[in-house]
């Protein structure tokens, strides 16, 4: 009975130790990523269309999934109209005419497909590739940071007065509603715009809190999956997959919450700009006239989020120069990071240099109960080597950062499955120490 006790609390401590660990990264009691989810987009056939989609949109429309819709040119939803989405629905965009779909200012979608009947945006292409069509917009009249409101006119192929008229974002409403996604994919967007850049697969801008934000997928961008202008909002459960551009690319005094959510990178897609998968600033570098620094600069707040390279050989990879940062925080911009896996990158996180090591901005940078594993180096200002008080900083145990080097094969359930994979952290025998550069087994 005497060494009962003893033995007891060894086993809560392996037990809760195990617990603390699983909750890092995406989580779930079941894999989240089951049925409406698609990593192999190019081995599906969706069929011809059947109907078409051009100019505005300005009555309220319903789209049925018995029909197959192309996307030709720039569509947009005007006014106070709503376009609903029905479950299982397959909106194809067309190449030729640089397609994309804008939800304008004061308009409403309601796509809100379900875990076993997605709706998904594609590509009309035989031979689907990245940045085959523009991608979906979303506009509202949430707050940003810049004097003014601001304009997304220049995505567009062919600008026209009308297209002017609807592109405009931004406005005081941090609760405006523009409907709902929900289990909808986004394939092949992010069409490049000669003199513009790059459409993203979904482009958030001004867009308030109360619009439902869950369960999307953005696979193949050319352009960022995700770009957040502005606005309030909520992303729970989403996905970017082998994007070119940024994962999650935030801007404009952005307010944002992300939880359980997934961004999975190749060496051999990123864009030679050194895409990222968080890259958050609260303006442009060479438009900071346009801002108003006394409104509330970009603040990002992200838990239980696995963001890692795919890579077979990492080390190899990182000496060609193919894989950078993961997190990219500018210049009053704000990341409380919590409970989440970093896996795969050179470095894991990147200051601005503008960003000053000092009490006030450590404050406004958190990183706690982390995962960083395989990473070549942990915190780093941008063009200074010497990260000791970095590494000091968020090293401190009172922090619970866990530090590893481990193939995905080890971190993850089942990252290579073809279909089906499985991103949640693998726990077994894996219990966290705080040391940097490590972690301890109990075999």
């Amino acid at each position: 009975m005497k060494n009962l006790a003893p033995t007891v609390l060894m086993f809560l401590f392996v037990i809760g130790n195990l617990f603390a660990q699983q909750e890092k990264g995406i989580v779930g009691k079941d894999n989240w990523l089951d049925n409406w989810t698609e990593f192999k987009p190019k081995l599906i056939d969706y069929g011809e269309p059947t109907q078409i989609l051009v100019g505005s949109i300005t009555e309220d429309t319903k789209l049925s999934k018995r029909y197959k819709y192309l996307l030709s040119g720039s569509v947009f939803v005007v006014d106070s109209v709503t376009l609903t989405i029905e479950p299982g629905t397959v909106i194809i965009g067309d190449y030729d005419t640089k397609a994309s779909l804008t939800i304008a200012k004061g308009a409403t979608i309601i796509a809100d497909g379900l875990s076993t009947d997605p709706i998904v945006f594609t590509s009309n292409r035989s031979v689907k590739k990245a940045g085959d069509w523009g991608g979906l917009i979303i506009l509202g009249d949430a707050p940003t940071n810049k004097y003014g409101n601001g304009s997304v006119a220049s995505f567009y192929s062919q600008p026209s007065a009308a297209t002017y008229q609807y592109s405009n974002y931004g406005g005081i409403n941090a609760k405006s509603n523009s409907g709902i996604l929900r289990y909808v994919r986004i394939e092949y967007a992010g069409k490049r715009i000669k003199g513009a850049g790059y459409f993203n697969g979904l482009l958030l801008a001004g867009v308030g809190n109360e619009t439902v934000l869950e369960n999307i997928m953005v696979s193949y961008s050319a352009g960022d999956s995700y770009k957040v202008l502005g606005g309030d909002i909520n992303l729970k459960k989403t996905v970017s997959y082998k994007t070119s551009g940024n994962d999650f690319k935030f801007n404009y005094g952005a307010q944002c919450n992300i939880s359980n959510s997934l961004a999975i990178r190749s060496p051999y897609i990123s864009s030679s700009s050194g895409s990222r998968s968080l890259q958050i600033n609260s303006y442009n570098r060479n438009k900071k006239e346009e801002i108003d620094f006394t409104k509330k600069g970009t603040s990002v707040n992200v838990e239980n989020m696995t963001l890692l390279t795919s890579s077979d050989d990492i080390n190899a990879d990182i000496q060609k120069g193919l894989i950078k940062s993961a997190v990219f925080i500018g210049h009053n911009a704000s990341l409380n990071m919590n409970k989440s896996v970093i896996s795969g990158f050179n470095p894991a996180v990147l200051f601005e240099d503008k960003v000053k090591v000092n009490q006030e901005n450590l404050e406004k940078i958190k990183f706690t109960d982390m995962f960083f594993n395989n990473c070549k180096g942990n915190i780093f200002v941008e063009n200074n080597s010497n990260n000791e008080d970095l590494e000091n900083w968020y090293g401190n145990s009172s922090f619970f950062n866990v530090y590893s080097k481990s193939s995905n094969d080890e971190t993850f359930i089942d990252a290579k499955h073809p279909r089906r994979p499985d991103f949640r952290l693998r726990i077994n025998k894996i219990i966290a120490s705080n040391e940097i550069g490590g972690i301890r087994r109990v075999d």
